[in-house]
């Protein structure tokens, strides 16, 4: 018998006085039975971070030709393209070929500088690739606030994160991988 997706509601409150973007987000996430919490948190992060009124969250891990998250136009075009963890470089290409802009959101601690050391020269070329590595203790610290029913503040400032919930409050500053 397969195992089938966990379902989890969050509410985020987003104030993202760096890019001046206010406003509340009602999702609901669905964790495939093989992802942690740290991954779809994660997922989550990334959603806050680049909140839009045509973002939205994919197929994900059950779909190899689409990202976590991605942004369309009216005319079905990508515009924004999010993965997740150390992706293969020809994932990668194909993402940069296919949307004008991608961003990648790494993490997994030491793993992190010998796979950018592995393809650091061949994605070095992709003017419409973004890096941002998040660092392990925070995302060990965001996992902790999974929930079945989450209600978040998220808070971004100077590039400086702010998440809480009624009862934790955890910050983390994404940043380069070097």
């Amino acid at each position: 018998m397969a195992l089938k997706a966990t379902i989890f509601k969050a509410t985020l409150n987003i104030a993202d006085m760096d890019r001046h973007y206010y406003a509340d987000h009602h999702l609901t996430i669905a964790q495939h039975p093989s992802e942690t919490d740290e991954r779809m948190m994660i997922r989550l992060l990334a959603f806050a971070l680049n909140a839009g009124e045509h973002l939205e969250f994919t197929k994900g891990l059950s779909t190899d030709d689409e990202p976590e998250l991605w942004q369309k136009s009216l005319t079905d075009e990508i515009e924004l393209w999010i993965e997740l963890g150390l992706p293969e470089e020809g994932r990668l290409r194909k993402a940069c070929n296919r949307a004008r802009q991608v961003i990648l959101y790494t993490y997994g601690g030491r793993a992190v500088p010998l796979w950018w050391e592995k393809h650091h020269n061949k994605l070095s070329r992709f003017d419409n690739l973004t890096i941002v590595n998040l660092p392990q203790e925070a995302t060990d610290s965001l996992a902790k606030l999974a929930h079945r029913s989450m209600s978040l503040q998220i808070t971004i400032q100077d590039g400086v994160v702010g998440i809480s919930d009624d009862t934790q409050h955890m910050q983390l500053e994404p940043g380069p991988i070097a």
